[in-house]
């Protein structure tokens, strides 16, 4: 249960649903566990109990994942409080939904700047502070091989990024012995895209081979692994964990 031991992790957008599964799941392998958060200072406080309750050191930071500089800030923030970085998750993400031609210029520019840009500018930010061994685990999404909907294209365009994003910088930090890998899930039950009530919820459910929705804590177990000792020769990888929605 220690394979994280002493490592020092952020996760960005984790005040709640995939982020807060994530960074609790961390926290129970081992890892102190910095979150960022937008608004929701209250939930942030609420993931950072939950860490603290596994007996690991747990911070959260208040940053908007479009805001550039703000982005750049939360990982010098991290690193400070946390004494270094070895794990960065890229979690922040946002959804805009509708055709292209009803999107306004500004939904547009937000999924941009929160889906791609912000783990483009984090990454860059942690790289220095990476040693060997170090991780960078970016959050994506089933939809960048399957759009099962209309009205996703810019939301899966942008999680489609993530895929070269993520190869090409493993090629980059591969010689520093730092992995880079993508985590996409299918379906999962959060504020987001709750497993009853969701616009799309019966058919996303009845389109998973296991008939359900995950939930964050899987998800959690899947960074878990990957910012493992057990995963230190997987790298430049999309690991699609959806339910068997994209089989």
């Amino acid at each position: 249960m220690n394979e994280l031991q002493g490592k020092r992790a952020l996760v960005t957008g984790a005040s709640r649903g995939i982020g807060a599964g994530i960074a609790l799941a961390l926290a129970k392998k081992g890892a102190d566990v910095a979150i960022t958060y937008e608004h929701a200072a209250d939930r942030a406080a609420g993931v950072v109990r939950a860490i603290e309750k596994t007996g690991r050191r747990g911070f959260a930071i208040q940053a908007d994942s479009a805001d550039a500089e703000a982005v750049q800030r939360s990982v010098e923030q991290a690193v400070n409080q946390l004494g270094g970085l070895d794990i960065l998750v890229n979690n922040a993400g946002i959804a805009r939904l509708g055709g292209l031609d009803e999107l306004s210029l500004a939904d547009i520019d937000a999924l941009l700047n929160v889906n791609i840009r912000s783990a483009i500018l984090a990454s860059r930010a942690a790289i220095p502070h990476l040693g060997q061994g170090g991780r960078i685990i970016t959050t994506g999404s089933s939809t960048a091989e399957r759009v099962p909907q209309p009205g996703l294209t810019m939301y899966a365009l942008t999680k489609s990024a993530l895929l070269s994003f993520t190869r090409g910088l493993a090629r980059d930090l591969g010689p520093k012995g730092i992995t880079v890998n993508l985590l996409q899930p299918g379906p999962v039950d959060t504020d987001m895209n709750p497993a009853s009530g969701g616009e799309f919820a019966e058919e996303n459910r009845r389109l998973t081979a296991l008939g359900r929705y995950g939930t964050p804590d899987e998800i959690g177990a899947t960074v878990a692994f990957l910012a493992s000792p057990a995963a230190s020769y997987l790298t430049g990888s999309a690991i699609t964990v959806d339910g068997g929605f994209n089989a």
